[in-house]
């Protein structure tokens, strides 16, 4: 787990270190999101506020393992005080597939659920380079093989702007 928080850090300083202009608005961009769970996310604009954002990842504790398909629609609205600021909500769904060891031998559990999801963030777009970064949270009510409501899901992003 630690090998893989250092790759993506350097994958992070690396994208926040190329230097190339990037507008305020993009399109597209792809990159890690950091958080439960650690995914690959791309984000794409459909149109000047609206923008959709699929990831998927993995986690692996001692006990357990899960892998994640997810999908949101985000609405986005400009800070004024400070530029290239957004804040944004919106709605999505995911698809958990898991499995745990409950710590007795041969007791080992696994299922998959659905949820929906809630999302409440801000982005922050560089000026200077094509990078994004993004802090949001992300309440989650399971709808199948889950334990209900769970608010303590947040994220980190940080993507590389595609195109403009």
């Amino acid at each position: 787990m630690k090998k893989q928080f250092k790759v993506l850090f350097f994958v992070a300083f690396g994208l926040i270190a190329a230097i190339n202009a990037s507008g305020q608005n993009y399109s597209s961009a792809i990159g890690a999101r950091l958080g439960y769970p650690l995914a690959l996310s791309y984000k794409m604009f459909v149109s000047d506020r609206n923008a959709v954002e699929l990831y998927g990842g993995f986690q692996n504790y001692s006990l357990s393992n899960s892998l994640s398909i997810n999908g949101a629609y985000q609405i986005h609205n400009d800070i004024d005080a400070v530029e290239n600021l957004q804040w944004y909500y919106g709605v999505g769904a995911g698809l958990y597939f898991w499995s745990y060891d409950a710590g007795y031998k041969g007791d080992f559990r696994g299922g998959t659920s659905i949820a929906l999801q809630g999302y409440l963030g801000l982005e922050y777009t560089f000026e200077e380079i094509p990078v994004c970064i993004s802090a949001d949270w992300i309440p989650s009510l399971a709808l199948t093989g889950g334990t209900g409501f769970g608010g303590r899901y947040a994220g980190l992003g940080v993507r590389y702007i595609l195109g403009n």
